[in-house]
């Protein structure tokens, strides 16, 4: 069965540059994201039906060459693959955006601590967030995928791409998706939802709880244009100054040590040399 509409998606993970992509795609003339990123779908909400999951879309017209979304959580959800199979057949792009798993698990627990729903170090955030290591087992994540679509139907980035050279990684992504390129000003190219912390975290924490209970209850279109809005952005949060927290080497060991396997499986099987990229021993 297919929806006979969406035919791309990002998968993730997530810290790995998908609000950016996110806003930057949702501007492009040949291209119609929904207005929320993350509809969870695929993993939180699937029982809700494909009529459902439609009518999402409902904005988008026959002339988008592309009719997706951006949802960082379908990467590393076990079921995501085959029901994304179920519903959208075989023609679906699908686009992961890889990440030092260090510096995205240090990301992810800085975004559970603006929160308050990572209070501890990092280390002690590993074992009451197992997803802070989890979203990072690569080749475990893209071989289920691989179970389901063919490797042509998977693009696969790396996040310092986006980092070294934002215009070259969107012609990338653009070329693939088969639209035309988009220049795109300076203004954008700057980081969606940089790195902060809460000015006052009850109010972050009810801002978050709020959100989620929205989600629930079928607004995700208007948790979109809430979070894209700049002002509730300065309200909520601020960027960190000179003492943003920085991971510890000691750190940086603990995960690379238990991701070591994984990253190894995904340079043997799709070609990347990541680890040289990534300054691993």
């Amino acid at each position: 069965m297919s929806s006979g509409l969406v035919n791309f998606l990002h998968l993730g993970p997530s810290k790995s540059g998908s609000t950016w992509l996110h806003e930057i795609l949702v501007s492009h003339p040949e291209v119609y994201l929904s207005q929320a990123k993350d509809l969870y779908f695929f993993n939180r909400y699937y029982d809700r039906g494909l009529d459902w999951y439609r009518a999402q879309f409902r904005g988008a017209q026959a002339d988008y060459e592309i009719v997706g979304e951006v949802c960082p959580d379908y990467l590393a959800c076990p079921d995501a693959p085959k029901r994304i199979r179920a519903c959208l057949g075989t023609d679906v792009r699908l686009m992961v955006t890889l990440r030092e798993p260090a510096a995205r698990a240090f990301s992810s627990y800085l975004y559970l601590r603006k929160h308050g729903l990572a209070r501890d170090g990092f280390r002690q955030a590993t074992l009451t967030a197992p997803e802070l290591l989890d979203e990072g087992r690569y080749a475990t994540h893209l071989r289920r995928y691989l179970r389901y679509f063919d490797r042509e139907s998977l693009y696969i980035a790396v996040f310092d791409d986006l980092e070294a050279d934002p215009q070259k990684f969107l012609d990338g992504v653009t070329d693939w998706l088969g639209v035309s390129r988009l220049a795109v000003s300076p203004e954008l190219f700057r980081a969606q939802l940089p790195a902060s912390e809460a000015r006052w975290l009850p109010l972050a924490m009810l801002a978050k709880h709020g959100a989620n209970w929205v989600r629930r209850r079928d607004g995700a279109d208007l948790i979109g244009h809430i979070k894209r809005s700049p002002l509730v952005q300065r309200a909520l949060y601020k960027p960190f100054g000179t003492e943003r927290p920085t991971m510890s080497p000691e750190d940086v060991s603990f995960v690379r040590e238990r991701l070591a396997d994984e990253i190894a499986d995904v340079e043997k099987e799709f070609d990347i040399p990541l680890r040289q990229r990534w300054g691993w021993p």
